[in-house]
């Protein structure tokens, strides 16, 4: 049976991308996986271990795990300080480069931000000029597609709600390697009322009239332990938080979500049992 809105988790690493990871997979009943691919809050770029690469990519493979990569949390394109927008250019690099090595299908960057009011327009710019070349590269060589994931808003955000989607893509043309994320709790954050009857189908409505039917290639479901709106992106467990189950069961009945992979990035305890858990939901509300 083909499973047409595989469930799983952002997944730990430490120790060995394989090592760490697939038994991982295996106890959460991941049915896709997210890593991340050097330091989650740091400018690190690790060369990796081929021998882990070799057998991560060909364990998920086994398993029909599609792979999803993370890139740092630090990643501005749109930042005031050529510093951080050439860091993260360079990072956004390594994780597509990192990406291929694993067999990854995307990278999750988060959509950055202006910082300041009187530097949006360049902001923009700075998003066009440093992902274009970067988008055409990885189509060129049919790689992982660069994927971005609005934020919870607040700061100057270069796309928090779904509809700020629009002049994002338009700003690199709406390439075709440029892939959307879309994350609940950052919605919601947002101020999506995902909570209330119809709220989730309505926004994934705007999503798809946003940027179109097939550009949707991530979920990450999170509840939220803020209110709408708050600005605020604190992930709590499926149905434990503000947003509630009901919404999800909205999520994994919408038409944009069929054959569109859906990740937790939930708290998941000393070891996998949170995560596991949080699939379990998501699976049993799936058709």
């Amino acid at each position: 049976m083909t499973v047409t809105r595989p469930v799983g988790s952002h997944t730990p690493t430490s120790g060995g991308l394989a090592r760490a990871a697939l038994p991982y997979v295996d106890a959460a009943g991941s049915e896709v996986v997210q890593v991340y691919v050097g330091n989650s809050r740091g400018w690190a770029l690790p060369a990796g271990d081929p021998a882990q690469d070799v057998l991560f990519r060909d364990g998920c493979a086994e398993r029909d795990v599609p792979v999803f990569i993370h890139a740092s949390l630090l990643v501005n394109l749109g930042s005031p300080t050529p510093e951080t927008v050439s860091k993260s250019a360079a990072t956004l690099e390594h994780a597509l480069r990192r990406g291929a090595a694993i067999g990854a299908r995307g990278v999750v960057f988060h959509a950055g931000s202006a910082v300041d009011a009187t530097h949006a327009e360049t902001a923009m710019r700075q998003v066009r000029e440093t992902l274009l070349p970067l988008l055409d590269s990885v189509m060129a060589a049919d790689g992982p597609r660069l994927l971005v994931e609005p934020s919870a808003g607040g700061g100057r955000s270069l796309a928090s709600r779904v509809e700020h989607l629009g002049p994002y893509l338009d700003a690199v043309d709406r390439h075709p390697w440029l892939g959307v994320c879309f994350d609940t709790c950052h919605a919601w954050a947002a101020g999506h009322d995902l909570a209330v009857e119809g709220g989730m189908t309505a926004t994934l409505d705007t999503l798809v009239a946003t940027v179109g039917a097939d550009r949707l290639h991530l979920v990450h479901a999170n509840d939220s332990k803020d209110l709408c709106g708050s600005t605020r992106d604190r992930h709590e467990s499926i149905g434990k938080g503000s947003i509630g189950e009901p919404a999800f069961a909205e999520l994994m009945t919408h038409p944009a979500t069929e054959g569109v992979p859906v990740l937790v990035e939930t708290p998941s305890g000393e070891k996998h049992e949170g995560h596991a858990a949080d699939i379990a939901v998501l699976k049993r509300l799936r058709p």
